[in-house]
């Protein structure tokens, strides 16, 4: 185990998964914060501590409900014909679905961030919390809903690292885990950050456009799907890596450049 973990793919696999999970839970945070304030003051902290706690909780039992899925790769129908093969299992619909999944809710984030920014926050502000008990229900509900992109992108960034699913679940787990602590620990400078650099949210949005192209090609390739008799390939994960890469510098100098204009 922890010599996978040291491997260069686990590494890098942690760190970009990491960062996309801390990029990814800024609305968590903003959403949190909202539900949070609604409380007196003394109490505020407290309810985003423990919802957070919860909700990190709560993504450790759903990762462990998606691996189990992840790992179901025996076919359980096949189509055979003389255009298409395909061997279809729990695992393929799984990366299939959560494919598109990304693909779908990355283009409606993108498209409300630029069209509408402030629509989800405005409906947590128009609901009732009176109590502490009613605002951890409220963060777990939220939570709940920024967990599912989440969890799909811990998945796509993980998949075939190692052929034991359990290694890669571990990962999975340090990552949120990791995740969670600096957004406890750093929530309001990464929300200043973020609110400041806008760009960096619609970025990490577009890599999981990238993720969810992947996970779909993953899928095809593992249920052994050939069509015309071109069988489908998966993407190695160093080009993702290269591309989120890529970005960072691209938009680290653009930040250079307009902090120098600044001055």
């Amino acid at each position: 185990m922890l010599e996978f973990l040291l491997t260069p793919d686990a590494i890098m696999a942690l760190l970009t998964l990491t960062f996309l999970e801390i990029i990814l839970g800024i609305d968590n945070i903003v959403f949190i914060s909202i539900a949070a304030n609604k409380l007196p003051e003394h109490q505020r902290s407290k309810a985003t501590n423990i919802g957070l706690l919860l909700a990190m909780l709560q993504r450790i039992i759903l990762l462990f409900f998606v691996s189990f899925l992840i790992g179901l790769k025996e076919p359980f129908y096949t189509i055979d014909n003389s255009w298409l093969h395909v061997g279809i299992s729990w695992q393929a619909i799984i990366l299939f679905v959560g494919g598109l999944f990304l693909i779908y809710k990355s283009t409606s984030e993108i498209r409300e961030k630029v069209e509408t920014p402030s629509h989800d926050e405005n409906n947590v502000k128009h609901k009732k919390i009176t109590s502490l008990s009613q605002a951890i229900t409220q963060i777990l509900i939220i939570d709940f809903i920024f967990s599912v992109d989440s969890i799909l992108t811990a998945v796509g960034m993980t998949n075939g690292l190692h052929p034991n699913h359990n290694y890669a679940l571990v990962l999975m787990i340090i990552a949120v885990v990791i995740s969670i602590i600096i957004m406890i620990g750093f929530a309001n400078p990464i929300r200043k950050f973020i609110d400041t650099h806008p760009s960096m949210q619609i970025l990490g949005l577009a890599f999981l456009i990238l993720i969810g192209f992947m996970l779909i090609t993953e899928a095809a390739h593992l249920s052994h799907t050939s069509v015309f008799g071109q069988t489908v390939g998966a993407i190695p994960k160093g080009y993702l890596y290269f591309a989120i890469a890529f970005s960072l510098f691209v938009e680290f100098l653009n930040y250079r450049v307009t902090k120098n204009k600044n001055k």
